[in-house]
């Protein structure tokens, strides 16, 4: 489950001296990194083959991207947004044009690999009408337009204005038709951010004591991930804070008997892994031991109905029963599950599809999916347990071993 966790915690990843300072699990780590092999140029011109193909399909003639993680995933570009619009005009028929503030052209050209059609545009004129003139180049100033899905709006407004006469669509039919089904690249990248994900939260979980902050905790396992190489963002929840599904703003220090859990994952080549573990404090409590038994229930019900073929609506119910069952919701309700039971995840943390009533959309290998139903009980603990699994023709796969037990956050 993912929120900005700098809500929670100042920092996204440990400094140098932190870790220096870290306690020795931390201290201990190494880097997780080598053999990395980063998604190739051939993979991507065949993205974009794959793309210009849903296009045609969709009489789409061309679609609109902003430097975010589509246009990374077509072509390895990352570019911050600003009130500065730097995009890239990718069509059916035809190469991609760059349109980039004439200032950064220099720094453009040094990141842009697909393309040699860069039009740049000073601060006395308008980005949307390079745009226009790209599309009327490419033949379709009259056709569908298809925007990405966080192209901002006063960007969509401005090329409009340009363009009366075009029809603009969603793109979602091309890129999340595309980003939906992982190759196996992208699934190796995957797996080797939830183990690292994996040994981070190990060794943060080994630091616990009486007394520690939430905060202490997580800049414990962000120095775990500076150790092992990489960047990852955490959440902290201890107590009855952790039936808040994205935690609390609360000041929170950890006591005997707490649940403890923890949240989020890390970045290897873009790609994101996201794992929650709970765990207790000290000695569990019969209740938190029959509500986590419970929970670990609901997530093996919605593995087990993820089979290719199944709706994405009825992994969601499969969880949602074993919860209601034992006397908790039904639907939304609090004591019980207050969230869908899971969410796409690749390049985005939460990306499309979701595994949530009313989405029939039919699962493919390929798909990639958190698997974390949670039992919310407020004023008293939480319990989510959380691991990604990916569809193949055989059924559902882990990327991480799921706990065994609520004394055993660890496979």
């Amino acid at each position: 489950m993912r929120i900005n966790r700098r809500n929670f915690l100042a920092a996204a990843g440990a400094s140098p001296l932190a870790l220096a300072q870290a306690p020795d699990p931390i201290r201990k780590l190494r880097p997780m990194t080598s053999g990395i092999h980063p998604i190739t140029d051939d993979e991507r011109r065949a993205r974009m083959e794959n793309a210009r193909r849903l296009m045609r399909e969709n009489k789409i003639g061309a679609i609109l991207l902003e430097g975010d993680s589509s246009m990374f995933y077509f072509t390895g570009t990352r570019w911050g947004r600003s009130e500065r619009t730097f995009g890239m005009v990718f069509p059916a028929d035809g190469e991609p044009a760059w349109v980039v503030p004439g200032f950064e052209e220099a720094r453009a050209r040094e990141v842009i690999r697909f393309g040699a059609d860069i039009r740049t545009w000073q601060e006395d004129e308008s980005p949307y009408r390079r745009i226009a003139q790209i599309l009327k180049d490419r033949g379709v100033s009259g056709g569908r337009i298809g925007m990405e899905e966080r192209v901002r709006f006063f960007v969509y407004d401005g090329i409009r204005k340009e363009m009366p006469a075009a029809e603009f669509v969603s793109a979602d039919p091309v890129t999340a038709g595309c980003r939906m089904i992982k190759s196996p690249a992208e699934i190796a990248l995957m797996q080797r951010a939830n183990d690292i994900t994996i040994e981070a939260y190990g060794a943060g979980l080994a630091t616990l004591r009486e007394g520690m902050t939430n905060t202490d905790l997580g800049n414990n396992i962000l120095a775990a991930y500076t150790a092992l190489g990489v960047e990852g963002d955490i959440s902290v929840s201890f107590g009855k804070y952790t039936a808040f599904p994205h935690g609390s703003i609360q000041p929170q220090k950890l006591q005997p008997g707490d649940v403890v859990q923890i949240d989020d994952g890390c970045r290897v080549d873009g790609y994101q892994s996201d794992i929650t573990r709970t765990v207790v404090f000290g000695k569990p409590t019969d209740r938190q031991r029959q509500v986590w038994n419970f929970e670990r229930k609901a997530q093996d019900a919605a593995f087990a109905a993820a089979k290719p073929g199944a709706a994405c609506e009825s992994i969601d119910a499969a969880a949602r029963k074993v919860i209601t069952d034992f006397g908790f919701g039904p639907d939304y309700r609090v004591p019980g599950l207050p969230h869908r039971t899971g969410h796409g995840i690749g390049l985005d943390e939460h990306e499309w599809t979701y595994l949530v009533r009313g989405n029939k959309t039919r699962l493919q290998p390929g798909m990639c999916f958190s698997d974390e139903p949670m039992i919310a009980i407020y004023g008293e603990f939480g319990i989510r347990l959380e691991d990604c699994m990916h569809i193949t023709e055989d059924g559902a796969r882990m990327f991480s071993k799921q706990s065994p037990a609520i004394d055993q956050p660890f496979g």
